[in-house]
């Protein structure tokens, strides 16, 4: 039952109430480097923002990658913009920046440098500043620019070297892609308000989006004077840097173009004083809805308002911070820097737009920024089920919410519009999860299960027209167990037909999730066997005559006749000798997404039983794994990867895990610039890096977590659904064992778990409602290599993880 032990919490929670903020603690500059060559780095966003805001308030610079607009380094800025992504790929360019304010001075108005080339500025050294609230910087020119933010709304303050004339840009067509196909701009002298609204190209998918914008100039309660304003705009898109101010122009208007459009054009204001505050807000819906949120979420009198913003904002995040609390005081503080800020930026994205849906009425939260599921159901989803369910909750509603409305489990959503389905429809597993976890408070949650469940059984069973953007190629997996190559659907469906192995593993998940749900939430028999032996579809496309390093049997593309095309199982690993293409394009021809089959073959993870028996069991799947990391098979940087390291556990070897996780952490994490091994993915990496160093891993869609050897010595873990608080003690932690390669008779072994005083039967899983049920759980440790290797996963008859196979996930 789940319950709220007071004692020996009390103590623990009154010295972690005493502790300084938590915000102090995020560096909200880990993963802002730029990747080598034009890739991309962490593309980390380190601009202002509260938890899950479609505000993303922060600078932008002149070169790519900058999905996130900030780069470090010394690139030039090019304005200050309201939206942004965190982490993600996708453009290069970015998908968002919209509507960037610049400062300038030292011109006269009629010859300010407005244009995007011309204003361009470089910051001043070491003046980049951020914490959980608030972003500063300074130009190498003395100007100063700060930003605090609301969910949809916020303040913007610049601050000039000299009381002379100073200048603010208000760009209308400059996002960050350059891909302005239509909007306008209006200025409204008597009350110094700027009302914005432009079309412009989504970060990851095919189409376009509109957005709105609303920036006062003019506090109410704080005397900041307009002294001149005007619009300015380029002769023609063909010389768009031929630009013309005009004084006292108030509006201007651009018809929508089918193709971006290289016109610059914006408005110019002027001010006596070295003081700017601006106020922004941002709609889908229209410029009034953009004005109205400013209105509602910053105030009336706003010229005072930046404490009680900055303030409010902070306080939402010092209560996400602290539902995973820790002795900052005792533990190691790197491994403390990064758990605080892998847990900021896992709560950055999805982004909730509710009551900003321009596409249907509802009355259940719409978020965006699902960008996308395939990225973010491994870790993100599953780390919002142990600390922020009422969160969830809300963001499983819009998952459903799409699926009424579309007929389909959104896969993914940018800039409000459906993105490309990078593997299966990986919404899936995220529902699935919640049915397992929270079925049966979906009441008390606002969460209508039955509208879940059917969700997932359409998406399971339907196709739809074109399954480039949601959905799943389910005549082919219905027909085939399998997803053929070189087949043409005779109900005419169309959508990528590559990444044909790897879809079919993501469909067989996607079905396992079903059937979870059914046994969840009560549905029939039928369902529950119907959808558990769809989800062992994967077993088809193992061909057991392929090797490579010795070892047989690899997941390969298969023909509808039954015969495989063979792929060379290390194409598209990190040591490829011969480059492919495992991206979604058209030229991906291995049938694997983004990975290779290596990898790729040890993707089953609710039949985990099922692989370890393909690859010859225990002994020879621990040499493959041995195998796959020695000669560099191993991306940290992607997400079939993630759950690689955890994987000895099904083998009855957590002792290797416990190694490998620590080296995975400390080969590819760090708190520098770089420290995050590719894109941050919408807080993918945060929440896996998370769960590394909390010693737990989830198995998706399910109430089993695989434990291990934590990072710290001690920890507790708030759920806001069930108010409960678990603390964690390690005994016997061992802070040697912080290193990527823990010296020999250092303890970093699990040998036993009590949970509230009983032992388990299991030193390999966990079960959810332990881990959020309140009370206490001991992890014990020790430093026999050889008792660790032997001992397995316990004497229990189910130690072993589950896997379907054989029984588990009754």
């Amino acid at each position: 039952m789940l319950g709220l032990r007071i004692w020996p919490l009390l103590c623990f929670l009154e010295y972690v109430s005493a502790q300084r903020a938590l915000t102090s603690l995020v560096n909200l500059f880990i993963g802002t480097a730029s990747g080598a060559d034009g890739g991309s780095g962490g593309n980390a966003f380190p601009g202002a923002a509260v938890p899950h805001a479609m505000a993303k308030v922060g600078i932008d610079v002149d070169m790519t990658p900058r999905q996130a607009g900030f780069v470090s380094g010394n690139a030039s800025v090019t304005g200050i913009s309201l939206m942004h992504d965190e982490g993600t790929g996708g453009n290069t360019a970015g998908g968002y920046g919209n509507f960037p304010l610049f400062p300038l001075t030292n011109c006269s108005f009629a010859s300010c440098p407005v244009g995007l080339k011309t204003r361009e500025t470089l910051r001043a050294a070491g003046a980049d500043a951020a914490t959980p609230a608030y972003f500063t910087t300074t130009f190498t020119n003395s100007i100063k620019i700060e930003t605090t933010s609301t969910r949809r709304a916020g303040l913007i303050r610049f601050t000039f070297p000299e009381e002379t004339p100073n200048f603010v840009v208000v760009d209308l067509t400059n996002d960050l892609q350059r891909s302005f196909e239509g909007g306008s701009i209006v200025i409204e002298p008597a009350t110094g308000r700027v009302l914005l609204g432009g079309t412009y190209l989504q970060s990851y998918g095919p189409s376009n989006y509109t957005i709105y914008g609303c920036y006062d100039f003019a506090p109410p309660d704080l005397s900041q004077n307009i002294v001149q304003f005007g619009t300015y705009q380029s002769v023609s898109t063909s010389a768009p840097t031929n630009i013309t101010i005009a004084p006292n122009g108030t509006s201007l208007a651009f018809p929508y173009t089918s193709l971006p459009s290289g016109i610059e054009a914006g408005g110019l204001f002027a001010f006596n004083s070295s003081t700017v505050l601006v106020r922004f807000g941002v709609s889908f819906i229209s410029s009034a809805q953009a004005c109205q949120n400013a209105e509602e979420e910053v105030g009336e009198e706003w010229g005072g308002a930046w404490d009680t913003v900055q303030n409010a904002s902070k306080a939402k995040w010092e209560d996400v911070l602290n539902r995973i609390a820790v002795d900052i005081e005792k533990e190691n503080s790197d491994v403390v820097e990064l758990l605080y800020s892998s847990l900021y930026r896992a709560s950055l994205v999805p982004a909730n737009l509710t009551d900003e849906n321009p596409y249907w009425n509802s009355s259940y939260p719409f978020y965006d920024a699902l960008f996308c599921s395939w990225d973010t159901f491994r870790t993100v989803h599953p780390l919002l089920s142990l600390t922020s369910p009422r969160e969830w909750a809300d963001i499983v509603n819009a998952y459903i919410d799409g699926w009424r409305h579309t007929g389909y489990i959104p896969e993914c959503r940018a800039n409000t519009k459906a993105g490309y389905v990078q593997g299966g429809s990986d919404g899936m597993p995220i529902l699935g999860d919640f049915a397992v976890k929270y079925g049966s408070l979906g009441q008390e949650l606002g969460v209508p299960t039955d509208d879940l469940y059917q969700a997932l059984v359409d998406t399971a069973e339907n196709t739809p027209s074109d399954w480039y953007t949601v959905g799943r190629q389910n005549t082919a997996w219905k027909i085939f167990d399998y997803i053929p190559t070189n087949w043409t659907d005779p109900s005419g469906a169309t959508g990528l037909p590559t990444r044909e192995a790897s879809r079919t593993l993501e469909y067989a998940l996607g079905d396992f999730a079903v059937r979870q749900a059914a046994l969840a939430l009560g549905k029939s028999q039928d369902d529950v066997d119907k959808y558990g032996n769809r989800s062992m579809g994967f077993v088809n496309i193992w061909d057991p005559n392929v090797t490579s390093d010795g070892f047989s049997g690899f997941a390969q593309r298969r023909y509808a006749n039954g015969t495989f095309a063979y792929s060379p199982p290390d194409a598209c690993s990190p040591v490829d000798p011969t480059p492919h293409s495992c991206a979604r394009g058209t030229d991906n021809n291995v049938g694997f997404y983004e990975s290779s089959s290596w990898e790729y073959s040890f993707f089953a993870p609710h039949s985990m039983s099922t692989v370890v028996n393909l690859m010859g069991g225990p002994d020879t799947f621990v040499s493959r794994l041995d195998n796959y990391f020695a000669k560099g098979y191993f991306y940290a940087g992607n997400e079939p990867s993630f759950e690689l390291p955890w994987l000895y556990h099904y083998a009855g070897r957590p002792d290797l895990s416990a190694l490998h996780v620590r080296d995975v952490v400390y080969t590819n994490f760090n708190t520098g610039i770089g420290g995050i091994p590719g894109n941050d993915d919408s807080g993918a990496m945060a929440a896996l890096l998370t769960f590394h160093l909390l010693g737990l891993y989830p198995v998706p869609a399910s109430r089993q977590l695989l434990i291990g050897s934590p990072f710290v010595s001690s920890f507790n873990l708030t759920n806001n659904a069930f108010d409960t608080v678990t603390t964690f003690i390690v005994e016997n932690f061992d802070a040697t064992t912080l290193t990527v390669s823990p010296p020999n008779g250092s303890s970093i072994y699990v040998s036993g778990i009590t949970i509230n005083g009983q032992s388990s039967d299991s030193i390999c899983w966990i079960s959810f409602e332990d881990i959020v049920g309140g009370g206490e759980i001991v992890i014990t440790l020790d430093n026999d290599a050889t008792a660790a290797a032997s001992r397995g996963c316990g004497t229990g008859a189910n130690a072993l993880p589950d896997s379907l196979e054989s029984g588990g996930f009754a």
